[in-house]
């Protein structure tokens, strides 16, 4: 069997789809376009017939995380409206192994992503926001939630609490040591509440 053949019995979906088994079963690190390839039972030719480059794919597969957001049934009110995007946003990240440094090591200028960015700075733009704020506020936004859920994911495999702990010192490090107890591990869902109405609440740009 040729390459084009082999390459016509898959499409780019069932590439994707592989891939993010593959990322949640082994995470980002391991992924390559080879085990890909292998999991699918083909050559690595025939998984970069549809996708091109390992860059490529993270981008589709980047894509495809945010896919699984919804963009129905959101609140009607501009503020809650937004709000509630952007949990869903983290959501779909969670859902994935390392979601969040996926997408972080992304740019995917794709119909899922775009999609939820125009809803998203249209749910701003509707709260009143100019267009630089409803912008600015929507990448501050996401960049705090990418960071925070990439730390969050991070700290599922290496608990960060107790070598803080060790590694702070009373003498050096005072404020940290009095803030200490607000950075367990337990903390990030209270912590991406408290940034999202910082961001928000406190972001300027309304008209």
């Amino acid at each position: 069997m040729t390459n084009a053949q082999a390459a016509g019995r898959l499409d780019p979906g069932t590439v994707i789809r592989a891939a993010l088994e593959l990322l949640d079963e082994t995470g980002l690190d391991a992924l390559s376009t080879r085990a890909v390839a292998e999991r699918l039972g083909v050559r690595m030719n025939t998984v970069l017939w549809h996708v091109k480059t390992k860059a490529r794919m993270l981008e589709l597969m980047a894509d495809a995380v945010i896919g699984e957001i919804s963009l129905g049934d959101l609140p009607a009110a501009p503020d809650a409206r937004a709000r509630e995007l952007v949990r869903r946003y983290r959501r779909a990240l969670l859902a994935h192994r390392d979601g969040a440094a996926l997408v972080v090591g992304t740019y995917a200028a794709e119909p899922h992503t775009l999609g939820l960015a125009d809803a998203l700075v249209g749910a701003l733009l509707d709260d009143g926001r100019d267009e630089r704020g409803a912008a600015w506020t929507t990448w501050s936004v996401i960049y705090f939630t990418l960071g925070l859920t990439q730390e969050e994911q991070a700290a599922a495999r290496r608990p960060l609490g107790d070598r803080l702990a060790d590694a702070l010192s009373e003498t050096a490090h005072p404020a940290l040591r009095r803030v200490l107890g607000h950075l367990a591990a337990d903390s990030f869902d209270e912590r991406f509440e408290y940034g999202l109405t910082a961001i928000l609440g406190g972001a300027p740009g309304r008209r």
